[in-house]
């Protein structure tokens, strides 16, 4: 016991407290480790991202539907990644177009009524990574949601809208940055 007590003495009279503390606090900086919750995976030499207005030309429009897709985009992009939001020439350009917002019957019943009606959305997406070409493409994107036939389309639509938005922002930010 009394050997191993001395050698910690001598390993301490090499490195006194004060120079090991110093050689930590040296090093620490030179140490870079990156973390992303989300698994975006962004080039270093990617600054900024610009999203345009996501145009709605559905047959059935909802005036709100482009400006709540739009945001939700331009906020998600702006929680989850250090990219600065500019108007045009960004470093990733996401241009979108609504192609489809359609209500229909789903779970027809025994006397033929619906007993459950999907609204769907869908999204056309255009992405540009102007620093790596390769990664450009362009998809659409669709999300429904059921929601009871006795209910009225009026009162449940901004929360069906909400969610399905949600949903189609983080597929559309997986293919972009996370590379899904």
């Amino acid at each position: 016991m009394k050997k191993r007590f001395s050698r910690f003495i001598s390993f301490s009279n090499m490195f006194p407290l004060p120079v090991f503390l110093g050689l930590t606090l040296l090093l620490l900086p030179s140490c870079k480790v990156s973390y992303s919750f989300t698994g975006a995976s962004i080039s270093p030499n990617v600054k900024t991202v610009t999203i345009t207005n996501f145009a709605n030309n559905a047959p059935l429009v909802v005036a709100t539907l482009s400006r709540t897709i739009t945001d939700a985009m331009r906020d998600y992009f702006t929680s989850q990644t250090n990219l600065t939001q500019i108007e045009r020439g960004g470093d990733l350009l996401l241009e979108g177009t609504i192609t489809q917002y359609m209500v229909q019957p789903v779970a027809i019943q025994g006397n033929e009524t619906a007993a459950m009606n999907r609204l769907t959305i869908t999204v056309n997406v255009k992405f540009t990574n102007k620093t790596d070409i390769k990664q450009n493409w362009e998809n659409s994107f669709s999300k429904y949601l059921d929601y009871s036939s006795t209910a009225n389309l009026q009162s449940v639509q901004d929360g069906l809208i909400t969610e399905i938005t949600s949903q189609l922002v983080q597929d559309i930010f997986n293919k972009a940055v996370v590379n899904w």
